[in-house]
């Protein structure tokens, strides 16, 4: 097995690019990964892995060797704030990314037959902003109920005497609730930390990754919403630390990334929150700017609901 090391990650001209540690997750597991057969179909995995993400000087791991579809991800991450559940919110963004897991014929195999199409459940959004509420509905206000957890942690960090705590967790989590969602939460478990006062970094935990299409989109979002916080708390973004469980590439992806694998990843690109809002809810997506993202071209894969 070779030795996930960051020594090891090195470009041609021998600089480091923090965007090597995704490529050689891939070889990795390409070279030395187990067969297994999924839930959703065959895959070679790995399990136990980890990447850390600079976010000093407005600089942002949009992986560059194929185009990120940025603004779809940051949609769904704002969605995740406001609590929403609704696939609908989404759809009417052109974002299709939930699709798959919120048809009649998805919802019925996860045994959800009274379940309305597009109603989600008690995914991530609800988790977040109010943990463990009776979920009824996706149109429930569910305001006042359950444990905000993202709040919980925004209002710590605005407090000088309470940033600092080892307690900033927000779990999306939840055994109680797991049958009732669409599909239970791949990124399960996330810590924030301030460093030197100011500098404020995040730390992912996801038990299972979709490393071809999934984990860009995470590596993203975690990072952007780290700014976010940031921004919104008056704190400076340092570094997003992101650590796999289970990391998979579908059978049928594999020979897409072995071309991306030699591709040699440019800069990354910059980025920054215009305004700063009173309400982590009312962020939209024109608050946000990115500057010198450039990538190779697209690389197509098929999603797996």
């Amino acid at each position: 097995m070779l030795k996930r090391s960051l020594n090891n990650i090195k470009q041609n001209n021998g600089k480091f690019h923090e965007e090597n540690q995704y490529l050689y997750l891939i070889k990795d597991i390409i070279e030395h990964g187990s067969n297994e057969i999924g839930r959703n179909g065959n895959v070679i995995s790995v399990f136990g892995s980890a990447m850390h993400f600079s976010l000093e000087n407005n600089k942002i791991p949009f992986l560059t060797t194929k185009k990120l579809a940025w603004k779809t991800c940051l949609k769904e991450l704002l969605w995740f704030i406001r609590g929403d559940t609704n696939n609908k919110t989404l759809q009417d963004q052109n974002v299709k990314i939930w699709n798959q897991n919120s048809s009649r014929e998805f919802l019925d195999s996860r045994g959800l037959f009274e379940r309305k199409e597009n109603d989600l459940g008690p995914v991530y959004g609800h988790q977040w902003r109010f943990f463990n509420a009776n979920y009824k509905d996706c149109n429930t206000d569910y305001k006042n109920q359950g444990v905000d957890q993202l709040q919980n942690i925004i209002n710590k960090l605005k407090n000088p005497h309470e940033r600092t705590s080892r307690r900033l967790i927000m779990s999306s989590w939840n055994p109680c609730q797991i049958d009732d969602m669409a599909l239970p939460p791949c990124h399960i478990l996330v810590q924030f930390n301030v460093l030197e006062g100011n500098k404020l970094s995040c730390s992912l935990y996801q038990r299972s990754g979709d490393v071809g299409l999934g984990v860009p989109f995470n590596i993203a979002s975690y990072s952007m919403l780290t700014y976010l916080v940031a921004k919104h708390c008056d704190l400076e973004p340092y570094e997003f630390c992101y650590y796999l469980g289970n990391a998979h590439i579908y059978d049928d992806h594999i020979q897409a990334l072995e071309k991306q694998v030699l591709r040699e990843p440019y800069e990354f690109p910059t980025f920054n929150i215009l305004n700063k809002k009173d309400n982590i809810n009312d962020y939209i997506i024109d608050d946000f700017n990115i500057n010198h993202y450039y990538y190779h071209k697209t690389i197509r894969m098929n999603m797996r609901a």
